[in-house]
């Protein structure tokens, strides 16, 4: 068998589902603190799924899409990106704009379209961008961002940028053609970008044995003729060594690579979804056991630097920042009418000021005949 092909259909991992590191010559010489902004990374993505779930169940959110069990492919790719590198999202990467500094302030207000949402209210809620930290918008329309990440980076290679561009996807994605008119782009083009696919099992209610006959999603890559690469996506250490290898190489003009990180939904694939239809409880036990916050915490006290006061203090003060966002997102009036007209034209033309006038003095009578 090609060794191109061997490689996309291994597993790669550093660590065991007890923490115990199963080959040390994959395991990354990072420092104690490193380590600790990992964990906190992984640590706040769980937190703040926990809270937004409940927030919504309250009638206080509209939707969200939580990534529970996903945290280490999250926060572990996150962390293998530089500043000047952007990221195109799918749904479940707030993690990693939170670790390139966007707030948990910037999230609450977008999670409840307030006034100062620096997207206006325009967007879904979990529908987030951040031009300050690289983090373009993405759509609910599945794969369309994986074209537009190559067009990216194509434009930072003219421009003579040293970007890399990190295009996330869904398993689901790999069946849209958007996935296969970049894969192959990118791969002729040698363009400077690494495609991400968290093979979560679940496409909505379609299980990956009905998206693909492949072996893998990752072996794909060998027939576009770049590299595919499979890892433990509940691994956070192998996620940021294969996808720390992927960005160096791209930023070295090597060519993309398509990362498969194997890893598991622990819950609906959004608040508008009830897998209890279509999964077996039984299945999501086992996954849930494979927890990859637990992971990490059982290496950190192997390796002697876990510490439970710390640990608690550091939950302590996400929640407590979260908390603090969501009540001052929650007292911030909504964004002002008049911003359904911004940001179209430079110059309004007259059809818009027209509708404009209208929509105020509509609003004027209104709280004429509601006021006491």
């Amino acid at each position: 068998m090609d060794r191109s092909v061997q490689t996309a259909e291994a597993m790669v991992r550093v660590l065991d589902e007890e923490g115990v590191v199963v080959d040390p010559t994959l395991e990354p010489d990072l420092p104690a603190d490193f380590l600790w902004r990992a964990f906190e990374g992984m640590l706040t993505v769980r937190a703040i799924d926990e809270r937004m779930l409940m927030l919504q169940r309250q009638g206080r959110i509209a939707f969200y899409g939580a990534a529970t069990g996903q945290e280490a492919a999250v926060v572990g790719s996150g962390l293998a990106l530089a500043p000047q590198d952007w990221v195109f999202p799918a749904l479940r990467e707030v993690g990693v704009a939170l670790l390139r500094g966007y707030s948990l302030q910037d999230l609450a207000h977008q999670l409840f379209g307030t006034r100062d949402d620096i997207l206006k209210g325009r967007q879904m809620p979990c529908h987030y961008s951040d031009r300050r930290v690289h983090h373009v918008a993405w759509s609910s329309c599945v794969g369309n961002q994986v074209p537009q990440a190559v067009g990216a980076a194509m434009a930072a290679r003219y421009l003579g940028d040293p970007v890399v561009v990190m295009a996330y996807l869904g398993d689901g994605a790999t069946s849209e053609g958007d996935f296969h008119v970049a894969m192959n782009f990118a791969a002729v083009f040698r363009a400077p970008v690494v495609f991400f696919c968290q093979n979560n099992q679940w496409a909505i209610s379609v299980p990956v044995s009905r998206q693909t006959a492949s072996e893998t999603i990752a072996v794909k890559a060998v027939a576009y003729g770049m590299e595919g690469v499979r890892v433990d996506g509940n691994d956070l250490l192998a996620v940021y060594q294969v996808t720390r290898r992927a960005v160096e190489k791209a930023r070295a003009g090597g060519g993309p690579t398509l990362i498969e990180a194997f890893t598991y939904r622990i819950g609906a694939h959004s608040t508008s979804d009830d897998p209890s239809r279509y999964r077996n409880p039984e299945e999501v036990e086992r996954w849930r056991q494979r927890d990859p916050i637990e992971r990490f915490r059982r290496y950190l006290i192997r390796k002697g630097l876990w510490d439970a006061d710390r640990e608690q203090a550091l939950v302590q003060r996400i929640r407590d920042d979260l908390m603090a966002a969501v009540q001052k997102a929650e007292s911030t009036p909504p964004p002002p009418v008049e911003s359904l007209f911004e940001d179209v034209y430079a110059t309004p033309p007259w059809h818009l000021r027209e509708q404009q006038t209208a929509l105020e003095a509509y609003l004027r009578e209104k709280a004429r005949w509601t006021d006491p």
